[in-house]
């Protein structure tokens, strides 16, 4: 996931602090793309979203505007749903987008699978001529994330003007948030199964006990089918599913004996051509967080609902 001078793909990130800053930079990042005739779209946190709607004026109707806390509430789902999404419509003309996947309300949690997203950008957009400026509000965020930030984007702007990144490396960032996720003591739990059809009940039984709604309990047995599928299929052969509610989140988990090779499972969009591979993609767009942590001893999925 490295870059070199003659690659196409730019992926900057914007150190701002507070609207002045955070206008002064990406203002012009859309009306230079505007003028070049380059497709441009936006992909910011709401209140982000105001602020740059108000300020392009009638500029901002020949751009697309995407919330980023709905479309991008689940990293995962980021670079298939919105940023790839953008860039295939437009594809063999140069794009541009505004990408903000990180704000200060991003839980704990979430955080890792952020991080990641960020890394895995570099390598599913090498040889595009995609630009995507990153910003990152540095009086709301905490150094450690900065730190990250910086590893994930060979180019920082900030204050001091634009600058090429020292510690660029997204690799790393990969591999140090790939994290063993410890299981609670009370879980429900149907260990090394075939049984897709005991894998849908249990899990659509502890949803509507979680209390999910109608729709996200039908969400939930199908990420639970699609894991346990592709744990048959490409994992050891058989998967442990495991149910629990936690801080107000229903979470499913599918743990199988395999190892996970490809960083951007899950995160390529579908070929109308391509009948199956779908379902790391549907649990993505589907769920509100996936965890995964893969290693020598197995893979496991950890997947929201109302995280």
């Amino acid at each position: 996931m490295s870059t070199t001078a003659a690659e196409p793909f730019a992926h900057p990130a914007l150190f701002y602090r507070g609207a002045a800053e955070y206008l002064a930079e990406t203002v012009p990042f859309v009306w230079s793309g505007l003028a070049a005739g380059e497709p441009v779209a936006i992909a910011v946190p709401g209140g982000n979203l105001r602020l740059l709607r108000r300020e392009l004026g009638a500029d901002a109707d020949r751009v697309r505007l995407l919330d980023m806390t709905e479309a991008g509430r689940n990293p995962g789902r980021i670079i298939p749903g919105v940023l790839r999404e953008f860039a295939d419509t437009h594809a063999g003309r140069p794009v541009r987008i505004i990408g903000e996947p990180i704000w200060a309300q991003r839980s704990a949690v979430e955080y890792p699978a952020c991080a990641q997203h960020e890394a895995l950008i570099n390598l599913a957009f090498t040889g595009r001529d995609v630009t995507i400026l990153c910003p990152y509000d540095v009086g709301e965020l905490t150094p450690d994330v900065l730190a990250d930030a910086e590893a994930t984007h060979p180019v920082v702007i900030d204050g001091a003007g634009r600058r090429a990144s020292t510690a660029y490396a997204p690799g790393e960032i990969v591999a140090r948030y790939n994290r063993p996720l410890p299981v609670p003591d009370d879980v429900a739990e149907l260990p090394d199964t075939t049984d897709l059809a005991a894998a849908r009940a249990l899990a659509r039984a502890h949803a509507v006990a979680a209390g999910l709604t109608a729709d996200q309990a039908a969400d939930a047995e199908v990420v639970v089918t699609e894991l346990l599928a592709n744990s048959i299929e490409h994992g050891s052969g058989t998967g442990t599913v495991r149910l629990w509610t936690e801080h107000g989140s229903f979470v499913c988990e599918v743990h199988d004996g395999g190892t996970l090779t490809d960083p951007l499972a899950g995160r390529r969009p579908a070929t109308p051509a391509q009948p199956r591979g779908r379902g790391l993609l549907l649990v993505n767009h589907l769920a509100d967080l996936v965890r995964l942590h893969t290693g020598e001893h197995g893979t496991t999925f950890r997947v929201y609902f109302g995280a």
